[in-house]
């Protein structure tokens, strides 16, 4: 069955323009129909907000060549405190915001899960008004701020999406941190059966790409290189993610990271490879994963790690099958494959 299919460019295509805001008109115009493509075509496009995926809609590009940047962030401390439901929040300078822009709050005691992610939709003197209520309290006393940082691409409860083709520069020096829980170059909330297929993520103030509570999600040939923190993250309660083919390295902690909840996962194929700390890391009820031909390689401290978890807890019965596990750690400090807490049937064979 033919789909409706755009041509996004910066010159000689359906939709013309260097920016986020072109990309986002031709993911709405095919998502109205229900569906289809959306080819960008080669060029550098700055990203002031995430492009906004919809469901049934496939974005691809042209490898390498096709790049979408993150644009230099603005940041401000909070003059009032953002209350939990609050739709807006006042800051100190307002000068560089402005409506359109991606942004997120938080403060010291945010951590992962409560920072709030969204979108300015109006500016009135130093108030920014915001498409989203705040998922949390956020107090001046607790150095409050709301910083321009978002993922590059990002996706919502949808089902069905996909990327492929693309290159996600993240600009990590001139933004400020975003936690994996709730951003990545690449990130993706409560998607199913999306597929990210031959994208590139490098020099992100964060993850690689990152999913949440998503289930049946494919990566398949992606790069994550000099992220911040963990090159692949799949997280909270995703089921059955396949991951395969798939070179994470140089990342500033972890290259395959396994949240909390992962189950029944396929693992196959992919490097790890000189990432800060650890190759693998597996923990909170990570269990009944199967990682295969994969090579796990110089990674600074443990090839595989077992995070310690109580016995309830831990990542029980996970497979390893045809396996490279060479030149983790140091001879002061790590190993190969760390088990910690109460983790048992556990497989490593050939």
């Amino acid at each position: 069955m033919d789909r409706v299919s755009v041509t996004v460019g910066q010159s000689q295509a359906d939709l013309v323009g260097m920016d986020n805001h072109v990309l986002q008109a031709a993911v709405d115009y095919v998502g109205s129909f229900g569906g289809g493509l959306v080819r960008v075509q080669p060029g550098t496009y700055l990203m002031h907000d995430s492009l906004h995926l919809r469901s049934g809609v496939r974005v691809q590009g042209s490898g390498d060549d096709t790049i979408l940047r993150k644009a230099d962030a603005v940041s401000s401390s909070l003059v009032l405190d953002g209350d939990y439901g609050e739709e807006q929040v006042t800051v100190a300078n307002p000068s560089g915001f402005r409506p359109g822009m991606g942004l997120a709050v938080r403060d010291d005691r945010s951590g992962g899960f409560h920072v709030t992610v969204c979108r300015i939709v109006g500016r009135s003197d130093s108030a920014l008004l915001i498409d989203w209520p705040l998922q949390a309290d956020y107090m001046v006393s607790a150095n409050a701020v709301a910083q321009s940082v978002f993922p590059v691409l990002s996706g919502y409860h949808l089902t069905g999406a996909a990327l492929a083709d693309l290159t996600i520069d993240g600009n990590r020096e001139a933004n400020p941190a975003l936690t994996g829980c709730r951003g990545a170059g690449i990130f993706l909330y409560r998607g199913r059966g999306c597929r990210i297929e031959n994208c590139t993520v490098h020099h992100f103030n964060g993850d690689g790409i990152s999913f949440q509570q998503s289930n049946d999600v494919v990566v398949q040939g992606c790069r994550c290189f000099e992220n911040a923190e963990l090159g692949l993250h799949p997280g909270s309660g995703s089921q059955r993610p396949v991951i395969t083919g798939c070179h994470s390295h140089h990342n500033g902690r972890i290259g395959l990271f396994l949240c909390w909840r992962v189950r029944h996962g396929r693992f196959q194929g992919n490097t790890l490879e000189e990432n800060g700390h650890t190759g693998i890391s597996i923990g909170h009820k990570d269990s009944d994963n199967l990682f295969s031909e994969n090579a796990i390689r110089r990674n600074g401290t443990y090839g595989i790690h077992f995070r310690p978890e109580s016995e309830p807890m831990a990542g029980h019965r996970n497979t390893f099958v045809d396996c490279t596990i060479t030149g983790n750690g140091s001879p002061e400090a790590g190993a190969g494959i760390r088990v910690d807490g109460a983790t048992h049937d556990l497989v490593f064979r050939r």
